[in-house]
């Protein structure tokens, strides 16, 4: 299970980004699905500085990643996700009730927690030394604070979000991830160990390395 250029699934990354965006980027997400499942799947690198035309006719952004699964093709690292978890009852159990369960932290995690963690991040590395930066910095904390408050108190001592290891840890976990430089999962012990568990899982460390190694040290030209 790992990157295999003869595989059927592909999914397109970047070769290279900024220092701050390694280990960062969404592709990351299905990476870790397709290594939980135990299937290969090739790379498509294409440039984030100079990105193809033909790449918005997949993705109408630009953005990644783009899955093509066989006769599928799809966008968007939810809708991935959820397309991959279909064919793995391991990420996405077939018990109507877990399933659902399953599906609402999915969706949790891309509408209730990443956005306020998305703006953090425009707050602190796109707009930082901005007035409105600034201002908006606090009170934006706080909103995530008792997100993630919320958030731990739902996970309470369960080890998972929805019993076992599911797709939806995928999507947390990842997210949760971009609040760690600012402090705010150490405030947290049930979700830093949330976050540790999930991070230790050997599928995890062979995504992470897999999109680690497909980043040039420079920006390749188109």
């Amino acid at each position: 299970m790992s990157v295999n250029p003869d595989a059927p699934t592909q999914i397109t990354s970047f070769d290279w980004v900024p220092d701050f965006a390694r280990g960062f980027v969404r592709d990351l997400r299905p990476r870790w699905a397709c290594e939980e499942m135990g299937r290969d799947y090739c790379e498509k690198l294409i440039s984030a500085t100079q990105r193809p035309a033909d790449h918005y006719l997949d993705q109408p952004w630009g953005q990644v990643p783009v899955l093509r699964d066989g006769e599928i093709q799809l966008f968007e690292s939810g809708a991935i996700l959820l397309h991959l978890a279909e064919q793995d009852e391991r990420l996405l159990p077939s018990d109507p009730q877990e399933r659902a369960t399953v599906l609402s932290w999915l969706f949790a995690a891309y509408n209730s927690v990443e956005p306020m963690l998305f703006e953090l991040g425009n707050v602190d590395i796109f707009s930082a030394g901005e007035e409105w930066a600034k201002l908006r910095r606090p009170g934006l904390i706080e909103h995530i604070r008792g997100r993630l408050s919320r958030l731990a108190d739902a996970l309470g001592d369960n080890p998972y979000l929805a019993g076992e290891f599911s797709v939806a840890d995928i999507a947390m976990a990842t997210v949760l991830r971009e609040a760690v430089e600012a402090g705010l999962i150490a405030e947290q012990p049930r979700l830093a160990a949330y976050l540790e568990r999930c991070t230790a899982r050997p599928a995890f460390g062979r995504a992470l390395a897999a999109q680690l190694a497909s980043f040039s040290d420079e920006p390749v030209a188109a």
